[in-house]
């Protein structure tokens, strides 16, 4: 059976104004992975990818990348194809959790040269450079909403979120620009 094309919930959304552009992520695979550090070699290996160790972590390798959320857990997020959960299939006799939440969450891009006001506005992280520099990956709040922020550039992030909050978000981050 085939799988149904996914509708993004924030489809034909954009917005941009003082310093800030904001911009829905593409439908992508993202699977909740948990694992013992043994094991997370292996399937790190499977997907191409090194697991990150560290807090704030991520590795990126190509369209694939692995963000650490705690000391046995990651999201992965890779192409909308389900290559990454085939890969994880394939690793044998292993105690992890691997969770497809592809239909569960979303993503929006936050770019611009306020674009660290406007995210501060309702999170309560220092996004500094120095203390939050670019490739690094955090659990946070914005507003009322967990999301997992990622600093992609200096004035470039990514918020990952559930679909069930994204226009929740996407409407304080709007507010939020008015006011960067």
């Amino acid at each position: 059976m085939p799988n149904p094309a996914r509708i993004h919930p924030l489809a034909d959304r954009l917005s941009a104004g003082n310093g800030v552009i904001l911009s829905p992520v593409e439908s992508r695979e993202r699977i909740s992975l948990r694992a013992d550090p043994t094991t997370a070699k292996a399937l790190g290996t499977a997907i191409g990818l090194n697991l990150p160790t560290k807090p704030t972590g991520v590795t990126t390798k190509g369209n694939k990348s692995a963000f650490w959320i705690g000391p046995d857990e990651w999201l992965l997020i890779g192409p909308d194809n389900g290559s990454m959960a085939k890969a994880l299939e394939k690793v044998g006799r292993q105690v992890y959790s691997a969770t497809d939440i592809s239909h569960r969450n979303t993503a929006i891009t936050v770019s611009g040269a306020k674009a660290v006001e406007a995210l501060n506005s309702g999170c309560p992280r220092d996004l500094s450079l120095d203390a939050f520099p670019v490739k690094s990956c955090s659990r946070t709040v914005l507003g009322k909403a967990e999301i997992i922020l990622w600093r992609t550039g200096n004035q470039e992030f990514h918020v990952e979120c559930w679909r069930s909050f994204s226009d929740y978000v996407w409407k304080f981050l709007v507010d939020a620009t008015r006011s960067a």
